[in-house]
């Protein structure tokens, strides 16, 4: 028994050293002798091995056992490092020449990190650290770092990659939750009133929802041009869309930087790619929301990468020390640089988040960046403003608004720049967020923090609101302002040119409709302008005046020939997206009542042309008989009072009732006047040629009845 006790002694000794020795191999922990005359321990020297990568060149760190360190120095060993690409050692280890590695030595034993220099960028490295004396060495096992690429196109190309991620992911985003809530979001904008606290709650909701300002501004600027805002409501959106934009940066600061959104960017993404395959419209709207979330945050991570870590002595952080000096000229140079950057990437987010990424990379001081989220709000004001270049006057004043809005803010905030970081950092110090304003280490680099992506998101908000909170008691002012700004063409050049859908397509069909609805009554009263024209011809006998009616009615019958052109071609595309049941029937309704308008706008010149040949021919109707047709013109007219109350009004309250009363009307009038016209033909005031024209009249007249019925049973879904 106790030889067998011993024997299992053996074994476990012999065992243990055994296991030992093969963890001194192990490569991060202990070192490998290679060549020594004299055994070097080889275990817990060097521990903590480390490289970080940076353009063409790599930090190389450890930790060193500070027990033995004296020992090893009385004995006269330094550091060692030897480095070779990956390729090199593959070479190395197979025999070929031209392939050793390059040694580094007598790095004292007391540091903790040595940096390696003029390497090739974008390059594969294996490095080990050791200690030497003499030709004794003896080296940790190999490991691997690869250098980043060099500053250059390819860069470049990668950054606006990532940047283009980040703007596709929010695009897709922005539209697929304007597809899963486009009629609520209709509803909110028609349900807003001359409150412009309500406006402001209204364009931080639809922002919140979209996470896209430019969405919401463009689709106030589309509701000004269609009417469906005046200019006072449209302030207030624009004030509110100022405010929800400020939630994309607080998710980027939470979920971009704080958490790694972009390592559950998959998982996101696995979520909501099933509800693409659903035969429901909404189902696939969320799931391109989930997705462009998804790949928002995706981009952001790319972002991130794509952003060169720079040293104290690059030329960029040396640009940026250089002027950020804190005077106003400095100031004003970085809100340039903030406007451009967002002009030339159409996204305020986009251009948040670059500027964050900066920011949290060390590249630029905090009060840099403040600067720059002022000049982004400046930028982000150019996308209304396009939008707004093929609209109306009215969508033009509401971008310019829009405009100051955002450049009176930006005025004061420069002024009050030293105040308002001052009033941040104690603020952020007051909550335990920490000092956003940066630290410098002994080589000048910016040390990084994690409150400085903190402090430029409290920035932004606090500036937004305080911005909407000093100017909302001036939004009348504002108005007045843009309306002298923006001179009006007269009621001429607005009256005769498509205007209402002119400012784009919305992004979501039930959206898009609001701006056709309005196109639709405009429609409505030309039709009923021309009616007027025509009644004027019946009873006007001065030449020059009968010649100036005939020439407006040409004129209008044009214009009802493009606006049935533009507006079909714009339901065309509306139909093109995904939409509900509901959208669906209101469109095929449009179509259907533009045609008839079209053709009242045909009928109208027809008469005008009946009436200038009876002119010319001298043919004139007896009072009874123009009496009649003058009361037939007045009833038609009041059909198209009721027919452009019904196009003005929510498509789904319309009732058809008074629309048939009044057809009816009509109908009855056009078998009185018939009855007369039969009873009269052949006698001496009423001959075949002058009743010829006066059938031809009131015949057409009671087709335009027939036309304006149709229309109201398009608006409520009758169309057969």
């Amino acid at each position: 028994m106790k030889n067998l006790t011993l024997l299992f002694s053996f074994l476990f000794t012999f065992g243990f050293s055994l296991l030992a020795q093969s963890s001194d191999s192990i490569f991060n922990d202990s070192l490998v002798q290679e060549s020594a005359e004299e055994f070097v321990p080889a275990a817990d020297i060097l521990h903590n091995i480390f490289a970080k990568e940076k353009e063409g060149s790599a930090d190389i760190s450890w930790l060193i056992d500070y027990d033995a360190m004296p020992k090893l120095e009385s004995a006269g060993y330094t550091i060692i490092i030897k480095y070779n690409t990956k390729i090199g050692a593959k070479r190395d280890k197979a025999g070929f020449k031209n392939s050793e590695w390059t040694k580094v030595h007598d790095i004292p034993l007391s540091s903790t990190h040595f940096k390696l220099k003029n390497l090739a960028g974008g390059e594969k490295y294996v490095y080990k650290v050791g200690i030497e004396k003499g030709e004794e060495q003896v080296f940790s096992g190999k490991m691997k770092f690869e250098t980043e690429r060099p500053w250059g196109l390819f860069r470049v190309l990668v950054l606006i990659g990532a940047l283009g991620m980040f703007i596709y992911g929010m695009k897709v985003m922005s539209e697929g939750l304007q597809q899963a809530a486009g009629s609520r979001l209709r509803k909110m904008l028609s349900s807003i009133t001359s409150n412009r606290v309500k406006g402001v709650l209204t364009g931080f909701g639809i922002t919140s929802i979209v996470q896209s300002s430019s969405v919401t501004t463009v689709m106030t600027v589309s509701f000004v041009n269609a009417g469906l805002l005046t200019l006072m409501q449209s302030a207030g959106v624009m004030m509110g869309a100022n405010i929800g934009t400020t939630i994309t940066a607080w998710l980027i600061n939470l979920f971009g930087f704080k958490v790694s959104m972009a390592n559950y960017a998959l998982v996101i993404i696995a979520i909501g790619a099933p509800f693409l395959f659903f035969g429901k419209s909404k189902l696939k709207a969320w799931a391109a929301a989930i997705i462009g979330f998804a790949l928002l945050f995706m981009g952001l991570g790319e972002l991130k990468g794509a952003v060169p870590g720079l040293d104290a002595d690059s030329p960029l952080v040396q640009f940026f020390a250089e002027y950020n000096t804190g005077s106003f000229l400095s100031i004003l140079m970085f809100v340039g640089l903030g406007t451009i950057v967002t002009v030339v990437i159409q996204s305020s987010s986009a251009a948040m988040a670059l500027t964050m990424t900066l920011v949290a990379a060390g590249v630029i001081p905090f009060e840099v960046a403040a600067a720059m989220v002022l000049g982004e709000n400046i930028g982000t004001t150019i996308t209304a403003e396009l939008a707004s270049l093929i609209g109306n006057v009215h969508a033009k004043r509401s971008a310019r608004i829009h405009s100051m809005f955002n450049l009176i803010g930006v005025f004061w905030a420069i002024l009050l720049m030293p105040f308002l970081i001052d009033g941040i950092v104690w603020f952020m110090e007051y909550i335990g967020a920490g000092n956003p304003i940066p630290e410098y280490a002994a080589d000048g680099s910016i040390i990084k923090k994690d409150s400085y992506n903190t402090g430029i998101a409290i920035f932004h908000t606090t500036f937004n609101l305080v911005n909407v909170l000093l100017l909302i008691g001036f939004v009348p002012q504002l108005v007045r302002l843009a309306e002298r700004t923006v001179k009006s063409k007269g009621e001429e050049d607005e009256e005769f040119h498509l205007e209402f859908i002119s400012a784009g397509m919305m992004s979501t069909p039930d959206l898009s409709i609001s701006e056709a609805k309005k196109e639709m009554l405009k429609f409505g009263n030309i039709a009923q302008k021309m009616n007027g024209y025509v009644s004027s011809l019946l009873v006007e006998k001065d030449n020059k005046k009968i010649a100036k009616l005939l020439k407006k009615v040409k004129k209008y019958e044009e214009i009802t020939d493009r606006i049935e052109l533009e507006i079909a071609d714009y339901l065309a595309k509306v139909s093109q997206g995904e939409m509900s049941n509901e959208t669906s029937v209101r469109i095929r309704g449009m179509l259907s009542m533009i045609g008839d308008l079209e053709r009242i706008g045909d009928i109208y010149y027809q008469i005008s042309k009946t009436i200038e040949s009876k002119h010319e021919k001298k043919v004139w109707f007896n009072p009874q008989f123009r009496d009649l047709l003058v009361e037939m013109v007045n009833t038609v007219d009041e059909a198209m009072v009721i027919m452009n109350e019904n196009l003005a009004a929510n498509y789904s309250t319309v009732k058809i009732d008074a629309a048939l009363s009044k057809e009816k009307d009509i109908n009855d009038l056009r078998d009185k006047i018939r009855k007369k016209h039969l009873t009269e033909i052949g006698s001496s005031e009423y001959d075949t040629v002058t009743a010829t024209f006066y059938s031809n009249i009131f015949h057409s007249f009671e087709k335009v009845g027939d036309h304006i019925i149709n229309v109201t049973e398009g608006l409520v879904g009758n169309m057969d």
